[in-house]
């Protein structure tokens, strides 16, 4: 009889067969580090370099009705956002591994006598992944709607074409380690903008779209299942993924470089204060991250889907 290997061992077994490849990317990823930082207080020592950041400080003014600061339930949204992109990186490298899954799930179609359709086998982790996407596009949804009812997306959404150099001077300002001067509380650098509306309006929508096109539940006959579509979808969803990981490191070194406690207490908190009311919210939530990774196992996730359908394996 075989058995299911555990989480640990599934780990143990990436790292000894990745490990090369880590170590040499974290060994070119440093060095391309400090050779930006060193080009970049290179560039803004040059006089037309400080002129043009002295005319582009890195801030467009908000438009006229713009509301200051940050609502609770933004606060709630990262939280769930982080949440469930966690889980999503898990079974994502789950799949991509592809690995034997560790049980099969089906429809139950007793519960269902109007399907016509025969129920498709899912593997446990793209039953999990495809439950995990419904959630995340749930929260989307609903931040997308309290986005545009509440006058937030304004924050969000350039519309002023002064963006642009404004957001290549605060780039230059933070390879430089100068960070740019910005309060969060009322207005977001150029940079954060343009990252923040990439994320919601781009990044979003692709992964969604084409995590459908490589799920078992797109439609096998018409228009949009031929081979080219799978294979743009695989082409894009992938780098999607990395791009999401690479705002997150990027979005967390930055709260935590420049004033943790203010940055998380109006992430997490909704407030624009120095205490630690906002740390303990997020340290909470990144023990229930941690939790959630390490509980998703193969026998506990094969339980819960028992209870929609039958799990063979």
């Amino acid at each position: 009889m075989t058995t299911t290997p555990t989480t640990s061992a599934r780990a143990a077994e990436w790292w000894k067969a990745q490990r090369t490849r880590v170590l040499w990317g974290t060994a070119i990823a440093v060095v391309a580090l400090v050779v930006t930082v060193v080009i970049a207080r290179v560039l803004v020592a040059q006089p037309a370099v400080e002129e043009f950041i002295a005319t582009y400080p890195g801030i467009v003014p908000p438009p006229e009705g713009t509301p200051v600061g940050i609502p609770w339930w933004l606060g709630w949204q990262h939280f769930l956002n982080a949440f469930f992109l966690v889980l999503l990186v898990k079974t994502g490298l789950e799949l991509r591994g592809k690995r034997r899954p560790p049980g099969f799930w089906t429809r139950d179609n007793t519960r269902w006598p109007r399907t016509k359709r025969a129920p498709r086998r899912l593997g446990i982790w793209l039953w999990f992944h495809l439950w995990l996407d419904a959630l995340w596009v749930l929260v989307g949804i609903t931040y997308v709607v309290l986005l545009f009812a509440t006058g937030q997306w304004l924050r969000i959404v350039p519309t002023d074409w002064a963006v642009v150099p404004n957001a290549i001077s605060a780039a230059l300002q933070y390879a430089s380690l100068e960070w740019p001067t910005e309060d969060s509380w009322i207005v977001y650098n150029a940079l954060q903008q343009l990252a923040y509306f990439a994320v919601v309006f781009i990044a979003s929508p692709l992964a969604l779209l084409t995590g459908l096109r490589l799920s078992s539940i797109w439609p096998v006959e018409g228009r949009w299942a031929s081979a080219q579509t799978e294979r743009m979808a695989r082409a894009l969803h992938y780098p999607v993924m990395l791009f999401f990981l690479a705002f997150t490191f990027v979005h967390v070194v930055l709260v935590l470089s420049t004033g943790a406690l203010r940055k998380l207490n109006q992430m997490y908190a909704a407030r624009d204060a120095d205490d630690w009311i906002g740390f303990a919210i997020f340290a909470l939530s990144v023990v229930a991250m941690v939790v959630a990774w390490f509980a998703a196992t193969p026998p506990r996730l094969k339980r819960i889907a028992a209870k929609s359908g039958r799990v063979q394996g």
